[in-house]
């Protein structure tokens, strides 16, 4: 699992989960899932919260995952809302950012380790999106805003989740299924926010 960097080299050996870490002898983690997973777990308190992930994860520009994208994977692994996740939920989550590292190699065509507002189109026109060229801009301008020019794989992954979110509470709202909604202030703001973390 790795990308530009991947993980850190932490190689700690002899990691012993705490108990109660895994459930019962039925669960199955993969061997790989379980190596990363002893890596990251810093504490070895057997969960890992979202300072530990960032710890680990690096981006293709050598910068470790911001804490936005550490946090919103963090949540969406976190069946019991505690801002934490057990090995069992890293396993899930270790495959959904190989998923998404496999899916940004796609358009990172030169290996730069970031992709430029042309190729995000292209993922975006993938995914099914038609986003106009200035709505593109505009969230390469939201991930990059020195240059206005890039997009990291941390922000990739941000960007793809946060559309998903808000395009399934879109849908959710467009009961014409025309493409427009009328939305109050409150629905709004629960959505926004709700979409956001």
């Amino acid at each position: 699992m790795s990308y530009g960097g991947g993980y850190n080299p932490y190689q700690q050996q002899g990691y012993a989960p705490p108990p109660g870490a895994y459930p019962p002898q039925n669960a199955q983690v993969s061997p790989q899932a379980q190596q990363w997973f002893s890596m990251v777990d810093r504490d070895r308190s057997g969960k890992i919260n979202s300072a530990e992930l960032q710890a680990a994860l690096v981006n293709g520009r050598g910068e470790n995952f911001s804490d936005n994208a550490c946090k919103l994977m963090i949540s969406m692994f976190d069946s019991d809302a505690s801002g934490t996740i057990d090995i069992f939920e890293f396993e899930k989550l270790y495959n959904y950012i190989n998923q998404w590292l496999t899916t940004f190699k796609t358009y990172d065509r030169d290996g730069s380790g970031h992709i430029d507002s042309n190729e995000l189109t292209q993922a975006f026109s993938q995914m099914g999106f038609r986003f106009s060229q200035e709505f593109i801009d505009f969230l390469v301008k939201k991930c990059d805003p020195a240059t206005h020019k890039e997009v990291s794989v941390d922000q990739f992954i941000v960007l793809c989740v946060q559309v998903q979110r808000f395009t399934e509470a879109f849908r959710q709202r467009d009961t014409q299924q025309n493409g427009t909604i009328t939305i109050g202030f409150e629905d709004f703001l629960t959505v926004a926010i709700g979409c956001s973390y």
